[in-house]
């Protein structure tokens, strides 16, 4: 029953996570180490409740809203979700597109389309083998981002001392809680949200047999746990990477000047193996968000695109991009403020659901989940308000 969570999972490494945690450890050292295991616990409450409804109502969340939402308020909701689709993209081929860079010295907009060429081949798999052949794929590349970002930690001077001081809460002045708040926003990404509760729909099939769906929420309970405890370690491995090895030195506000540090820091064997791990994160993470568009566009206006055609479509934001010489970095982080728009819409109707009895009977989240998933909503909304209102500010 493994496989719909580890798909999942990639957003939860993509390139975006990557700039936020490199600068969190190169700036503040261990201190936001706390945020990181937060934001991973309520990962895993949402995920689970994605793919929960999936699992007992046999539809995706964005196919009930779908039926759900008047003709007019149900186009608006997806041009919100295909917004943040799209964002998501382009954060997704321009990480894909800076490892392109340092591994070979590719021009960014070069980089981008080979990207999205292999990104094709990936969903392909998908089209002509089927979801589990895509899952393979897609965990495997997953296995070459934990190599690329944890085997760092082997070759640097990591303090076990400091790093357990990391896990209480606290904060240095404004700027860390600016950026404790861009961990968190950019943490739970909304289109993966709508993607899972269709993964484990697909992966299962439908079924009202009550026996056969109480064994199915058991494994995903596992896989879900597995997942994000893999996703998390990555997370955590990256900000304490930074900590130890970059914490002090300038230029690590960028992937390619904390790439460059790294390689002053730990030698030339560890920068490529970083490369090759960011090359992972974003052939994988562009491939999910394009199969996470795909499925909202199909569930919200019950249009279905090819998933070749779609990706080639959403190519072209990230290259325009990268033609115009905007800087990468920079959009990875604009982008992210973009997704924070669209976490009410896909977090609110997905804990209302997956706590009502109407909808899921039995299965219906209990009190304790139903409060931590309201309690982890309110919370996460309110600190993307924060995020945008501070942006906006300056």
């Amino acid at each position: 029953m493994l496989g719909p969570a580890f798909v999942a999972a990639i957003a939860y490494v993509d390139p975006g996570n990557v700039a936020a945690n490199l600068t969190a450890g190169a700036r503040y050292g261990y201190l936001l180490l706390w945020v990181l295991i937060l934001a991973n616990a309520v990962a895993v409450l949402v995920q689970y409740q994605s793919a929960k409804l999936g699992i007992v109502t046999g539809q995706s969340l964005s196919e009930i809203l779908g039926e759900r939402l008047p003709t007019t308020p149900r186009r608006l909701y997806w041009v919100q979700a295909e917004l943040v689709a799209a964002a998501t993209d382009i954060a997704e081929v321009l990480g894909g597109a800076i490892a392109l860079y340092l591994l070979f010295g590719l021009p960014l907009p070069i980089g981008g389309l080979i990207v999205g060429i292999a990104s094709m081949a990936l969903l392909s798999l998908q089209s002509r083998r089927g979801q589990r052949t895509f899952e393979i794929v897609i965990v495997t590349l997953l296995a070459v981002i934990v190599v690329g970002f944890v085997s760092g930690l082997f070759f640097t001077g990591l303090d076990p001392a400091e790093a357990a001081a990391g896990i209480i809460p606290r904060f240095e002045g404004t700027d860390s809680v600016l950026l404790a708040t861009s961990m968190l926003g950019a943490t739970v990404m909304p289109h993966v949200i709508y993607l899972h509760s269709a993964l484990a729909r697909d992966r299962f099939g439908v079924t009202k047999d009550p026996v056969r769906i109480r064994a199915l929420l058991k494994g995903t309970r596992w896989d879900v746990g597995g997942a994000l405890l893999v996703a998390g370690a990555v997370n955590i491995s990256m900000l304490l990477l930074a900590a130890s090895a970059l914490r002090g030195i300038d230029g690590t506000d960028s992937i390619e000047g904390a790439h460059a540090a790294i390689v002053g820091a730990l030698g030339p064997a560890v920068g490529v193996v970083f490369a090759i791990g960011l090359l992972a994160s974003g052939l994988a993470s562009t491939s999910v968000g394009t199969y996470a568009g795909s499925s909202i566009m199909g569930g919200l206006l019950k249009v279905r695109v090819p998933l070749l055609v779609r990706r080639v479509i959403t190519l072209v934001p990230a290259l325009v991009i990268l033609l115009v010489g905007f800087d990468p970095t920079q959009a990875l982080v604009l982008s992210q403020v973009v997704l924070s728009f669209g976490i009410p819409f896909a977090l609110i109707p997905l804990v209302l659901l997956a706590s009502s009895k109407r909808e899921l009977g039995e299965f219906a989240n209990a009190a304790w989940l139903k409060w931590a998933g309201w309690i982890s909503t309110v919370a996460i909304v309110a600190i993307n308000v924060l995020l945008i209102v501070l942006v906006i500010a300056g």
